[in-house]
C-alpha cells in the first residue's frame, strides 16, 4: 500500500489515466475488422487468405502511421496529439457507419481504423511522463494496459453486430469514442519532460543498432500480440466450428489475460530487470507457440493461447521499461519507431496463418515459423544486451542507480562521464 501511494504521488494519476483511456479505446477500434471477421467473410463469401488480408490492413496501417503521430507530437505536445487523433478517429468511424458496403470499401477502411492504431508510443510517454524512472514501467505498464481494448471490442462488437449488423458497430464506436477524448481534454496536463531538440537529433534512434534489436524483440511480443488477437476470432470459428459470439467470447479470455499481465511485465522488469524478464516471457511464449502446432483439443487450445497471451503481454511491458532508459528524452520517438516496426509483426502473423490453413490444412506450419522467428530474436537479445548492461542499463536491465543518460557510448551522469569497455 505504501509503495502504491509512493508512485501515485510522484506523478500525475489523472493524465495517466486519460492515457490509459486513449490507448484502450483505441486499441479497440484498431482490431475492429478482426474481431468482425467472420461477419465479414460471411457477408462478402470471402476466402481464409482474403480474411486474413483484411483484418491485417489496420494493424499495417496503424503500424506506418505511429512514427510520423510521435514526431507530431514532440512539437505540438502529446495531449495535443492525443486529441487531434481520436478526433480523426470519430471522423474514420462516421465514414464507415456510412459508406463501408463492399469488400475494397473494408479494405479502405482498414486503413481508416490504422489511425486508431497510432496512439501506441504517444500514450505511453504521455502516461509515464510525469513520473521518475524508478516508476518509469510500472506507468508505461498501466498505460499499455490499454490493451485490454481488444477485449472490449470482442466481446462487444460481435454482439452488437449480430444484433444490428457489422456496418451499425462502427457507428456505435464512433460515439465511445467522445469519452476518452473528453477525459483527455479536461483532465491530462503535458509532461513537463520534454526537451526541445532538432528533428535530427530525434530521429537519430532509426539509424542505431539498439533501435532495431529492440524492434525485433518487439516484433514477437507485441506483434505477436496484435496479430493474435485480431485473427483469433476466427480461428477459433475455422478450427472449431463456433459461433461468432463464442468465438469472441474465448477471444476475451485470453487477450484479458495479456493486457494484464503488460503491468505485471512492467513491474518484474522495474525490480528485477527488463532483460531478464523478457529472456522469461521469451521462454514461455515459444513453449506455448510449439505448443499449438500438435492442434490440441479446445480446452488445451485456450489454456495455451492465454499463456502465449500472458507472456507477450508481459514482454511488452518490459520492453517499454528499457525504452525510457535508453532513449530518456527522445521516448516518444523511440517508441512510435518500435512500435511501428512491432506492429508490423501483428501484421505478418493472421497472413502466415491463413496461408498456413488454406494450403496445408493445419495452422501448425503457421505456428512453427513464428516460433522459430522468436528463438533467434531471444538467442541475439540474450548477446546484444551484454553490452547494454555495460553502458546505459544495471544487470538484468534494472534502472542505474544514478541518473544517467546515455549518449552514443558514453553513460553521463551527476558523477561524470563513465565510457563504455
Amino acid at each position: 500500500m505504501a509503495s502504491t501511494k509512493l508512485f501515485l504521488k510522484s506523478g500525475h494519476p489523472p493524465t495517466l489515466f486519460a492515457a490509459f483511456l486513449y490507448f484502450d479505446f483505441s486499441f479497440a477500434i484498431w482490431v475492429l475488422n478482426g474481431v468482425m471477421g467472420p461477419f465479414i467473410k460471411e457477408s462478402f463469401h470471402l476466402s481464409l487468405v482474403q480474411t486474413g488480408l483484411m483484418v491485417s490492413i489496420p494493424t499495417f496501417a496503424g503500424a506506418l502511421m505511429r512514427f510520423p503521430l510521435g514526431v507530431l507530437s514532440q512539437y505540438i505536445g502529446r495531449k495535443s496529439a492525443a486529441i487531434l487523433e481520436m478526433s480523426l478517429i470519430i471522423v474514420a468511424l462516421i465514414y464507415g457507419y456510412f459508406f463501408v458496403h463492399s469488400f475494397n470499401q473494408v479494405l479502405a477502411m482498414g486503413v481508416l481504423l490504422g489511425i486508431a492504431g497510432a496512439s501506441f508510443g504517444v500514450a505511453l510517454s504521455l502516461g509515464s511522463g510525469w513520473f521518475p524512472k524508478q516508476y518509469k514501467g510500472l506507468a508505461m505498464g498501466i498505460a499499455g494496459a490499454g490493451n485490454s481494448g481488444t477485449a472490449l471490442a470482442a466481446l462487444f462488437a460481435p454482439r452488437l453486430a449480430m444484433a444490428f449488423g457489422w456496418q451499425h458497430v462502427y457507428g456505435f464506436a464512433a460515439g465511445c469514442m467522445l469519452l476518452p477524448l473528453l477525459v483527455m481534454i479536461f483532465f491530462a496536463k503535458e509532461p513537463p519532460d520534454a526537451e526541445h531538440q532538432s528533428l535530427g537529433q530525434h530521429l537519430k534512434c532509426l539509424i542505431e543498432p539498439d533501435g532495431w534489436y529492440f524492434n525485433l524483440v518487439y516484433v514477437i511480443t507485441f506483434g505477436g500480440f496484435i496479430g493474435l488477437s485480431t485473427f483469433l476470432t476466427t480461428f477459433y470459428v475455422t478450427q472449431f466450428g463456433m459461433t461468432k459470439v463464442q468465438a469472441g467470447m474465448y477471444t476475451v479470455a485470453a487477450t484479458l489475460t495479456g493486457s494484464a499481465t503488460r503491468v505485471v511485465g512492467g513491474y518484474f522488469a522495474d525490480k528485477v530487470g527488463g532483460i531478464t524478464t523478457l529472456a522469461v516471457v521469451f521462454l514461455v511464449a515459444i513453449a506455448g507457440l510449439f505448443g499449438l502446432m500438435a492442434t490440441p483439443s479446445l480446452t488445451v487450445t485456450t489454456i495455451l493461447f492465454m499463456l502465449c497471451f500472458a507472456a507477450l503481454g508481459a514482454g511488452n511491458g518490459a520492453t517499454f521499461q528499457l525504452v525510457p532508459l535508453r532513449w530518456p528524452v527522445t521516448t516518444a520517438i523511440a517508441g512510435g519507431m518500435i512500435g511501428e516496426i512491432g506492429a508490423l509483426g501483428g501484421s505478418i502473423l493472421p497472413n502466415v496463418l491463413a496461408y498456413s490453413k488454406q494450403h496445408t490444412g493445419s495452422y501448425a506450419t503457421g505456428w512453427i515459423e513464428y516460433a522459430g522467428l522468436a528463438c533467434f530474436v531471444l538467442g541475439l537479445l540474450l548477446v546484444v544486451s551484454r553490452s547494454w548492461t555495460k553502458t546505459w542499463v544495471g544487470p538484468g536491465g534494472r534502472a542505474l542507480a544514478n541518473d544517467a543518460t546515455f549518449e552514443g557510448e558514453e553513460v553521463v551522469s551527476g558523477e561524470g562521464v563513465l565510457i563504455a569497455s
